[in-house]
């Protein structure tokens, strides 16, 4: 979240005051700001106040960061790869009516991938969800795959790769612990 120090200068100095208070609800940059504000206009703080302020500004830094694990970054990578062969199978395969409607429909289902790796990759935990409820759906296809695989097998082997991948995913996404902490 950005903060505009014009608008914190605007306040009176017991308004920032509340900005340096422990347990404040304000972003650490806006309480930087204060502490800076305060300073050039003559406030003088001891070193424990320093000190105090400078540690919570830290600990609330610390708190704000995104902790992006490890299994979030693998199975978006596993997404990418999961959009990136429909892209392919759309191209191979053969009776697929090249109609403006069937076009719109697969960048739709494509774009919906992309979307979903994107969140993963940025750490949402409910696009594990979001995954596991398509995955679901996806489970009515599964005839339709093995129908494909007689038919023209280089398609139906790329759907069960597809397949594969995307519950490969959502089994790294059910591997995340719960707190920051583990």
């Amino acid at each position: 979240m950005s903060v505009k120090r014009k608008v914190l200068e605007a306040k009176t100095d017991q308004e920032l005051e509340y900005y340096l208070q422990e347990n404040n609800k304000f972003v650490p940059q806006a309480s930087q700001f204060a502490y800076e504000i305060l300073k050039l206009r003559g406030r003088i703080f001891t070193p424990e106040d320093t000190e105090r302020i400078t540690l919570m500004i830290e600990k609330k830094s610390e708190e704000d960061k995104i902790i992006i694990h490890q299994n979030h970054k693998k199975a978006a990578i596993l997404i990418y790869i999961s959009a990136t062969l429909g892209i392919v199978n759309m191209i191979l395969f053969p009776d697929l009516p090249f109609s403006f409607f069937s076009i719109f429909v697969a960048i739709i289902v494509l774009g919906f991938m992309f979307g979903i790796a994107y969140m993963i990759s940025k750490g949402s935990n409910g696009a594990k969800y979001i995954l596991l409820v398509c995955m679901i759906f996806g489970i009515i296809y599964i005839p339709f795959i093995l129908l494909t695989i007689t038919r023209t097998p280089i398609v139906g082997i790329i759907s069960l790769l597809q397949t594969a991948l995307q519950v490969w995913a959502i089994v790294l996404l059910y591997q995340i612990p719960k707190n920051k902490s583990e």
